[in-house]
């Protein structure tokens, strides 16, 4: 009998191991991803959704390009919103590093700017910068969060903090009109990035935005550029420099992510986890030549 549970165990531990070592396998592999605006620390971040997408992929290298963590946020209401699952994403970051070998690039943005007096910094596999250039497949990318390139955050910092309160607030009014959504069977719907697209002001700072940071990369010989910032997710040509942006983890819930080849898309966590028939992350490739 004890024979017996003795083999029963060794077969449940080599099933378990064996499972542990498929679900690593399934999950999609690139050789980059770059992750942006997730404010941790606050109650509009879709942390939930960040962890479960970074347990579906794997990567050689992750960006997380700026307001990772809101010290913004958190400097003034304290820290009472920080939860579990906030942690949570840390350990998840450890684990990559742990099984995967993943190399960590953070790059600080203007909610985290608490990082600012430990530039740079290198922590085995993790490294903590103010921007940098990410190189592959022959093409260079500058790498930096965006807000030194917006003149609101960069030298207007009262009205940026003016327009964050605003901001927060449309946020919680979309929490309120989701939930009503949701209770009538209806999918998520992101009203103030709808309200962003109608203003024509929005609009205007956003292209802005964009050709700003397109001729600075050029000023860099660069070919490109990777930014966050403005929460609006971007894989498009100014020219012949390659202008990428994240977006974020509070409305759109994007990412970027770079294969084997080179090549760049933006995946959106949408539907494929809230279809549970789908087998992969929604992927979307938008290349547009930009006026």
């Amino acid at each position: 009998m004890s024979f017996l549970l003795h083999h029963i165990v060794i077969v449940f531990i080599y099933f378990c191991l064996d499972q542990k070592e498929k679900t690593m396998q399934l999950r999609k592999h690139y050789r980059t991803i770059v992750l942006s605006d997730i404010h941790l620390g606050t109650s509009h971040s879709k942390v939930d959704e960040v962890n479960q997408f970074l347990k579906s992929v794997n990567c050689d290298r992750l960006i997380l390009n700026g307001d990772i963590i809101d010290g913004w946020h958190i400097r003034k209401n304290g820290s009472r919103k920080w939860q579990p699952a906030h942690t949570l994403f840390f350990k998840i970051l450890m684990k990559l590093m742990e099984k995967c070998n993943t190399e960590i690039i953070y790059v600080a943005g203007n909610h985290d700017d608490f990082l600012d007096a430990l530039v740079p910094l290198q922590l085995g596999n993790i490294t903590v910068v103010k921007d940098f250039v990410h190189e592959s497949q022959g093409k260079r990318y500058f790498v930096t969060h965006g807000d030194v390139f917006d003149r609101v955050t960069s030298q207007m910092k009262w009205l940026a903090n003016l327009g964050d309160t605003g901001y927060t607030f449309l946020l919680w009014f979309n929490g309120w009109y989701n939930r009503y959504r949701r209770a009538m069977g209806k999918p998520y719907y992101s009203l103030s990035q709808r309200i962003k697209q109608k203003v024509k002001t929005a609009v205007s700072y956003i292209s802005d935005f964009e050709q700003t940071l397109a001729e600075f990369a050029q000023s860099k010989k660069c070919d490109g550029v990777i930014c966050g910032h403005i929460h609006h997710p971007e894989n498009t040509y100014y020219g012949k420099i390659h202008y990428l942006n994240s977006g974020d983890w509070v409305e759109t819930m994007s990412a970027l992510a770079e294969d084997e080849d080179g090549n760049w898309s933006i995946l959106y966590y949408g539907e494929a986890f809230q279809n549970p028939e789908s087998e992969d992350i929604q992927e979307v490739t938008k290349i547009n030549a930009a006026v």
